[in-house]
């Protein structure tokens, strides 16, 4: 992750964007990487989604994590995609401490591929909670809750 800068303010939130997919953002000061994915939630994107934060684990695994599905307009994944999407990050995930994991969506399918994948993710180093509610995934991720809106303009990657 990058270094951590200093942050401008203690009330305003500071993201800096990441290589990778659109708005992706990390929150130095709160060791946390948010991203909000837009379109259908497909196996493709969910794939992508795998494989970027994949990525992003081998060169600093102890991230937070921070999902918002707010912008999907459909969900056209198939459950037995979510089974193995599960299991592979379980096997993939080797950090030095367990990660948190927020996946937040305020409609009812996409809440469901949520609740289903934390539920797959039990025991595993990868903590996953399903959340409709940003204000109590603020509080299980210990962030304030205006990190989680995503409204800061970001610095550039640097």
């Amino acid at each position: 992750m990058p270094d951590n800068p200093t942050v401008p303010s203690e009330h305003l939130p500071f993201s800096r964007v990441l290589p990778g997919p659109a708005d992706l953002r990390y929150y130095p000061a709160h060791d946390l990487v948010a991203w909000r994915p837009e379109g259908v939630l497909e196996d493709e994107l969910l794939d992508a989604i795998g494989e970027w934060i994949y990525a992003a684990e081998r060169t600093s695994p102890s991230f937070e994590r921070f999902i918002d599905l707010s912008r999907i307009t459909s969900v056209a994944v198939r459950t037995s995609h979510v089974f193995d999407f599960a299991r592979k990050r379980t096997e993939q995930f080797g950090g030095p401490r367990p990660v948190k994991s927020v996946v937040f969506s305020e409609d009812w399918v996409g809440f469901g591929i949520a609740r289903m994948y934390e539920s797959l993710m039990e025991g595993a180093s990868i903590e996953v909670r399903a959340f409709r509610d940003r204000a109590k995934a603020a509080e299980w991720l210990e962030v304030p809750a205006e990190v989680l809106k995503l409204e800061d303009n970001p610095a550039p990657a640097g």
